[in-house]
């Protein structure tokens, strides 16, 4: 059988992508299921460079294909912070003290000026082929206060005005029909089988 590394711990991340690759034959592994992980400096100046970085190296370790993802937001009114620093704005993965500072720091914006942008790159590597690199973006507007328990990071704060719901109060199927991480692996699906069989 065919094997695929998903580079992350996150249960609901390697869900989604199960129901991805599973239906293709592929036996699907995560970084929980690795008795040791090597430290992975992500040291790239883009999203994209920061997935390749993980994929290659554990790709080049592992002899196996791998897929990583890097994703974040994007405020206008912050010059595109978080950005690339999205999970560690505050404290290294710290939901509650990074949506804090976000909202500290946009405290005088107007609504109408808090508008954002969720991004995904997405990348897959195996050995002796090109990556495939394929993204999503879903734009939105962050709130003056937290709403819906679902979800996780900026997910609470982060409005669509078209389904009058933040991120964190949509089901997990709405969800990926709108998310950044949705667009993404829409756009995968359209590419990987044939990127796979490629010579």
């Amino acid at each position: 059988m065919k094997r695929i590394l998903i580079a992350t711990k996150n249960k609901g991340k390697a869900r989604e992508f199960r129901a991805f690759f599973e239906p293709k034959g592929f036996r699907v592994e995560t970084l929980n299921e690795l008795d040791e992980i090597p430290e992975i400096i992500e040291n790239g100046e883009t999203f994209t460079e920061n997935a390749l970085i993980k994929a290659r190296a554990l790709t080049n370790l592992l002899q196996t294909a791998v897929v990583a993802d890097d994703s974040g937001l994007m405020v206008d009114a912050l010059g595109g912070e978080p950005g690339i620093y999205s999970a560690r704005y505050a404290g290294d993965h710290d939901d509650a003290a990074n949506n804090k500072k976000l909202l500290s720091k946009l405290e005088d914006i107007p609504d109408e000026e808090r508008t954002a942008v969720f991004h995904t790159s997405l990348v897959v590597t195996r050995i002796g082929r090109e990556p495939l690199i394929v993204s999503g973006n879903v734009k939105g507007r962050i709130l003056k206060q937290l709403r819906g328990a679902a979800g996780f990071g900026y997910d609470p704060l982060f409005y669509l005005s078209k389904l009058d719901k933040t991120f964190a109060e949509l089901t997990p199927i709405e969800k990926n029909k709108v998310s950044h991480r949705g667009q993404a692996i829409k756009e995968l699906s359209e590419k990987f089988d044939d990127w796979w069989v490629k010579e």
